[in-house]
C-alpha cells in the first residue's frame, strides 16, 4: 500500500514538473513564460501559444498548457505584461490590458516573442496556433489581425474590439471564437463590427455561442452565478474545449 501511495505521489510530481519556466526578454523587460513539452507523439512538432486572462500568467493558463501537452502539442504560456508588472487588482488589470488593446502592435510583438520561444523549445515555426482567454482571447484575434505566422487562433470568451488606429489587413489564419451567449462585457455592436471585419478581410472564421454562459465561462475558480457577469459554466467549458480540439484537427 505504501509503495502504491509513493508511486502516485511520484507520478503526480512528474506530471507537474513537465512545466518549465522560461525567461526571455523584450528589450530590457524580462518576461517569464512556461513551456510544456508534448506528452504524446508530435511528428509535425505542432506548438500552441496560450495567452492568459487580464490578471497575467495564472494557474488557468498553465493548466490549459498541461492539457494541450497531454493531447500531443507543445505548449507555451506567454507573459504579456512582463516580470514585476502583473496587476494586483482588477483596476490595475483593466489599465494594463487596456494598454495592449489600444496598442495592438505591442500586443502582437509580445505574442511573437512567445512564439519565438516555443519554436526554440522544439515547435515547427509553420505549425503554430494561438489560444487565449478573456484578454488573452483578444490577443488571439490580434495574432490573426497582425498576420503572425500562425495557422489558426482560438478566442475563449475574449473581447472582439479592434483598436481605432489598427489597420484592416487580409486575415490568413483561421479564426475560431467561442463565446458566451449572455456575455455582458462584449456589446452587440462589438460583435457585429467583428463579424463585418471577418467578412471584409475574407477570413475563414467561425463563432460558436454557448447558452446560459457569460464572461470567463472556462474559469473554474469563479462561482456559477451568471448574474455577476463572469461565472464558470461547466458545460460551456467542456463544449468549447471539444470545439478547439476539432479546430486543431482541421488546421493541422
Amino acid at each position: 500500500m505504501k509503495q502504491l501511495i509513493l508511486l502516485l505521489i511520484l507520478t503526480s510530481f512528474m506530471s507537474y514538473s513537465q512545466i518549465q519556466k522560461v525567461i526571455y526578454k523584450d528589450g530590457n523587460q524580462e518576461l517569464e513564460g512556461f513551456f510544456v513539452k508534448a506528452q504524446k507523439a508530435n511528428p509535425k512538432k505542432i506548438g500552441i501559444i496560450v495567452l492568459p486572462a487580464w490578471m497575467g500568467v495564472d494557474s488557468h493558463a498553465k493548466e490549459s498548457a498541461e492539457a494541450l501537452a497531454k493531447l500531443g502539442y507543445h505548449a507555451f504560456v506567454a507573459d504579456i505584461y512582463g516580470v514585476g508588472n502583473n496587476p494586483k487588482n482588477t483596476g490595475e488589470a483593466g489599465k494594463n490590458a487596456g494598454f495592449y488593446k489600444n496598442n495592438p502592435a505591442e500586443y502582437q510583438k509580445r505574442i511573437q516573442l512567445a512564439i519565438d520561444q516555443l519554436v526554440k523549445a522544439g515547435a515547427n515555426k509553420n505549425q503554430i496556433a494561438v489560444i487565449g482567454y478573456c484578454f488573452g482571447g483578444t490577443g488571439a484575434i490580434e495574432a490573426a489581425r497582425g498576420n503572425l505566422n500562425v495557422k489558426g487562433v482560438v478566442s475563449f470568451h475574449g473581447g472582439l474590439g479592434k483598436a481605432a488606429n489598427s489597420p484592416t489587413n487580409e486575415i490568413k489564419a483561421k479564426v475560431l471564437v467561442l463565446h458566451g451567449a449572455d456575455d455582458p462585457y462584449v456589446p452587440t455592436k462589438e460583435i457585429e463590427a467583428f463579424q463585418n471585419e471577418m467578412r471584409e478581410t475574407k477570413a475563414d472564421w467561425q463563432m460558436i455561442y454557448y447558452a446560459n454562459a457569460v464572461h470567463a465561462f472556462t474559469h473554474k475558480d469563479l462561482d456559477t452565478d451568471s448574474s455577476k457577469g463572469a461565472a464558470y459554466n461547466e458545460l460551456a467549458d467542456k463544449r468549447s474545449w471539444e470545439a478547439m480540439k476539432m479546430f486543431f484537427e482541421e488546421i493541422f
